[in-house]
């Protein structure tokens, strides 16, 4: 019997029965004004400039803002092209090869665009380990997009057009030149052949002018030690990977120690193996390098200087009372030209470790040279005189600022006043830009032309890859108007470069080195060789260094470095690879004197990390309401604290933290005659991961010694480091493998991707996360989200401390420990504990349980392998975040993009010109999750198929992937048995996470493996 029910689709559909029909015949709810544009003769008049074109421009706009206005997403704007760019296809990424350089930090990389839009930095793999993008550098594309910036050209204070400027600083100049007054320009190191050629021609115009580089991390020591050991102000250049081990004394080298750059053959000489790169590190804080280290040794600085003064000695055969001293004494005679020595702290333990390098022969040392650091502390001190003297008539300043950045800021700011005429070349409006009688926005390097001999040999080139944003000028651009006029035609800065640079590249064209980046350079940088260093006198002063009963180690983080990049939130909102805390810097002290000084670290009801605040003061300077984190590993007797925070009127943003500068005197970062005293009240730390230790959880992170990994089978049935899981029964065991309570899914046909992750390469650097987040559209949800613990990362590093003792279940029994009893044992990490870096994104399982509890079928399995996700059928139960064991899905609280309370980045037109347009960008109310960067598989396979071609391997990348400058991640098609990912899976050291609960991942991971002797205890 036929149903008699009414079924309609709304209750409009139910009043008018007939309301569908008229629909159906009815594409559009309101008429396009056709007859109203066709029936205007103004509108339609030849004489009014308006075309075919135009009609149809304005029936396809109309008819698309119908469309669009019917979907839940607005419409803001739609701007079409009049005149198409040859080298722009709408939906077609372009990519330029460029040169990421800002005062700070280098790399060769290339710069991803979308309809004219720089959106993603990637490396340049032709670079090598030049091409190694940081943390730093993968952020610097939203420094692009920063709506703080100095937008307009100033003079006294009100906006002005460069014309004004212009004649502002050229009259200055003359006055300058002819009253015989000094033209100062103050850069930031500026590697730069062609703005040094610039500068000569700028000099040889106004004879009095004077180049002096001031730096804010200025690697002072470093320079000052290597020009008395090679006689050259340069950074020499080291290659660890034929290296077998490398003694590191306070030197974070796979940080900014020596400028950076030793992480790439740092991980090729760690592949585990007979000639397996053994790592000891002798510090005073908890480093990134000193977190990847096999024998780590806490002390504080003036200790770690007793101790390579003893090496130094014992190798050239004086007596050792030293133990350490004498074990590592051992250690490098024993490797001899395979060992490197690094330090850092003062430029008196620099050049014993030179000297000790070179008593070694060691083949780390290449001879060439880091050109990227000029300060010369002489040299500045003498251009102070000058400005103290009167005898500075103009100061430009190129994007510096000694006011926040140097201890004797406010004598700077002072010193100015005696200068006729200021210039700031500057980004934000900070304390420079308000002492400057005339201000120039300075051009960012996405939006500029230059070139760089960053090492010995080596040429790079800087092209810009958009439009100036707003009224800004690179230096060379404005050196080229004072030296030549007003619009002269000899003021392209292009073409002055173009004519410098075939100087420097021999026969190879201009076009092919800027398709590169970069070329080989034969007369560029020189060669370094030893050829001096007073080892007596450097003796002495590490002898006549008095300890004191606190020392301070100024560092810099992996996220905010020298602070040149503080307003920018992806690098704030980066938690710390080795605290796990974000949108801060603080006092690190060691459990030990925390508990002596009466500090403390405590967890609230919502389990939030608050800290006891102090004011720091060091030789009588003083920064008040510093916050104190405990950190295990902090070597008693000794703090730590970051420079780079702590910055006012440099945007909203980089307001945070608080800035150690002042007590930083450009050359020593080990400082004694430290107080603190506690002040009331506690700090509010937004930490990413309060759990400490792998409290039992040794299957999670896994690690082996080199001996047992070398001479003990992985699946060795009683002393396997690596067994595969057995399921046990009271009768027999099986292969966890063999058990399944799903079906298999096909994955034959086509692709199917893994990801390898290698706990053994990654140094937790943090280069991932942020390329993930500019992929994959991640926003920023500030301070007070992620204290809530509501970070939206798709990616994160985990960091496990050792505990105190390894406790297995066996053992637990065996000792009578009841859980209480084993947690007291567990959950305090170590007083020098080892540490893990463990990357853990959706581990897109095959069996997933997340697929299995969504009401709306928003998560399922890809043919690929990839676990997918449909945000638009997502309703935001979070049944899939309960049941995920990893815990890596993420819900949507807010509409970050158009929240002001998350006024960041995506929530300003400026900032969201960032935004990848293949990513969605997800709203209130789902879940999101890693996708294994399914956009860009696709594309590679679309790239593949219209080529007639299979993906080769290597084509096939994540954002994580492509950024990890280490080798750690490794993804490809499990389908291609001739993939490295095949064959890492085949490994002996693979495993994957929770193996036991049967969801068998496409992620996989490989066993840490520690170059030392050990026993049960840690």
């Amino acid at each position: 019997m036929a149903s008699n029910k009414i079924q309609f689709r709304s209750i409009h559909e139910l009043k008018d029965p007939a309301l569908n029909g008229k629909l159906a015949q009815k594409e559009f709810q309101n008429e396009i004004p056709v007859d109203e544009i066709l029936g205007d003769d103004q509108l339609l008049n030849s004489d009014s400039g308006t075309s075919r074109r135009d009609f149809l421009k304005l029936l396809g706009f109309s008819t698309a803002a119908v469309t669009l206005a019917a979907c839940e997403a607005p419409v803001v704007k739609s701007i079409p092209y009049v005149v198409k760019p040859h080298s722009i296809i709408p939906g077609v990424p372009n990519y330029y090869a460029s040169t990421y350089f800002d005062g700070f930090d280098f790399a060769s990389v290339l710069v991803k665009t979308r309809e004219g839009r720089p959106i993603k930095i990637e490396p340049n793999p032709a670079a090598g380990a030049m091409g190694t993008t940081s943390a730093r550098t993968q952020a610097s594309i939203l420094s692009l997009y920063d709506n703080d910036k100095v937008k307009q050209p100033k003079l006294n204070g009100k906006d002005e057009t460069f014309d004004k400027v212009d004649d502002y600083v050229l009259n200055a100049l003359t006055q300058a030149q002819g009253a015989g007054k000094r033209i100062v320009v103050l850069s930031h190191s500026f590697p730069s052949p062609t703005f040094k050629k610039l500068f000569s021609e700028f000099k040889a115009k106004y004879p009095t002018a004077e180049l002096v580089t001031y730096d804010a991390y200025p690697y002072a020591a470093s320079l000052d030690a290597a020009q008395e050991v090679f006689g050259q102000r340069a950074l020499p250049v080291y290659d660890l990977t034929a290296t077998q081990l490398v003694v590191s004394f306070q030197a974070d080298f796979l940080g900014d120690y020596n400028g950076g750059g030793l992480e790439t053959t740092y991980a090729a000489a760690r592949k585990p193996g007979a000639n397996m790169l053994k790592h000891i590190q002798i510090e005073s804080n908890m480093s990134l390098t000193g977190a990847n280290a096999d024998e780590r040794m806490p002390m504080k600085p003036s200790d770690v200087n007793q101790t390579l003064l003893a090496v130094y000695n014992g190798l050239n055969g004086g007596g050792v009372n030293n133990p350490a001293a004498a074990k590592i004494v051992k250690e490098l005679q024993a490797k001899g030209s395979n060992a490197v020595v690094f330090a850092d702290g003062s430029k008196a333990a620099q050049v014993l470790a030179h000297l000790i390098n070179q008593k070694l022969g060691s083949t780390a040392f290449t001879g060439r040279a880091n050109l990227m650091k000029e300060f010369d502390g002489a040299r500045y001190q003498e251009f102070l005189s000058w400005m103290n003297a009167g005898q500075v008539g103009v100061l430009i300043t190129n994007n510096v600022n000694p006011i926040y950045s140097s201890n004797k800021g406010q004598a700077f700011k002072a010193a100015l006043g005696k200068v006729n005429a200021v210039i700031a070349v500057a980004d934000k409006k900070n304390e420079m830009y308000k002492a400057a009688h005339a201000v120039i926005p300075v051009a960012n390097w996405l939006e500029s032309w230059g070139d760089l001999t960053p090492q010995s040999g080596v040429y790079a080139l800087m092209q810009p890859t958009i439009q100036k944003i707003y009224k800004s000028r690179q230096i060379e651009e404005s050196l080229l108007v004072w030296i030549n006029g007003k619009n002269n035609t000899n003021n392209n800065y292009y073409e002055y470069l173009k004519a410098n640079a075939t100087t420097m590249i021999g026969g190879t064209s201009f076009n092919k080195v800027l398709y590169n980046g970069f070329n080989a350079a034969p007369n560029a940088g020189g060669t370094l060789s030893y050829g001096g260093g007073n080892a007596a006198q450097a003796a002495a002063e590490i002898a006549n260094m008095k300890p004191s009963e606190y020392e301070l180690v100024l560092y810099t983080k992996t996220s905010i470095g020298d602070g040149t990049q503080a307003n920018n939130p992806w690098l704030q909102e980066l938690p710390d690879p080795v605290t796990r805390l974000a949108w801060d810097n603080y006092l690190t002290v060691s459990p030990d004197d925390a508990k002596k000084l009466g500090l403390e670290n405590d967890l609230n009801a919502r389990m939030q990390l608050d800290g006891s605040r102090v004011n720091l003061t060091v030789n009588g300077v003083t920064i008040k309401d510093v916050p104190v984190f405990v950190q295990p590993g902090q070597a008693d007797g000794s703090f730590g604290l970051a420079l780079g925070y702590g910055k006012t009127d440099s945007g909203k943003i980089a307001e945070t933290g608080v800035n150690a500068y002042p007590l930083f005197d450009g050359s020593n970062l080990a400082l004694s005659n430290v107080k603190i005293e506690t002040v009331s009240g506690m700090h509010e730390f937004a930490g990413m991961q309060l759990h400490n230790t792998l409290m039992g959880r040794y299957e999670i992170a896994r690690e082996v010694p080199l001996d047992d990994f070398i001479n003990v089978p992985f699946d060795d049935k009683i002393n396997g480091w690596n067994k595969p899981l057995e399921y046990h029964t009271l009768t027999e065991s099986t292969p966890a493998g063999k058990i399944s309570l799903w079906d298999e899914h096909d994955d034959t046909d086509g692709p199917h991707f893994n990801l390898s992750v290698d706990l053994n390469a990654c140094t937790g650097c943090g280069a991932c996360i942020i390329a993930c987040q500019a992929e994959n559209n991640v926003p920023v949800v500030g301070k007070e989200e992620i204290r809530m613990s509501r970070d939206m990362y798709w990616l994160r590093i985990d960091r496990y401390y050792s505990a105190k003792e390894k406790i297995h279940t066996k053992e637990q029994v065996e000792r009578g420990l009841n859980v209480p009893e084993l947690y007291d044992i567990l959950i305090e990490p170590a007083k020098n504990p080892d540490v893990i870096f463990q990357p853990v994104m959706c581990q897109h399982c095959n069996h997933a349980p997340c697929e299995t509890v969504c009401p709306v079928a928003a998560t399922s399995h890809g043919k690929q392998g990839q676990n997918q996700m449909a945000y638009n059928r997502c309703i935001g139960t979070r049944y899939c975040a309960n049941n995920c064991p990893y815990k890596v899905r993420r819900f949507n609280w807010f509409t970050y993009n158009l929240n002001d309370k998350f006024d960041f980045n995506q929530n300003n037109d400026l900032g969201r010109m960032v935004l990848n347009p293949d990513v969605v960008v997800r709203t209130r109310g789902v879940m999101e999750k890693c996708s294994l960067c399914i956009q860009m598989t696709q594309n590679t396979i679309l790239e593949a198929k219209k080529e007639g071609r299979r993906v080769a391997d290597g084509e096939f990348q994540t954002a994580c992937s492509q950024a990890c400058g280490t080798g750690a991640l490794k993804f490809g098609d499990m389908n291609d048995k001739n993939s490295e990912v095949r064959k890492l899976y085949n490994s002996n050291r693979r495993y994957t996470l929770l193996e036991e609960i049967g969801t068998k991942p496409n992620v996989f991971y490989h066993t840490k493996v520690r170059n030392r002797r050990e026993d049960n205890k840690v």
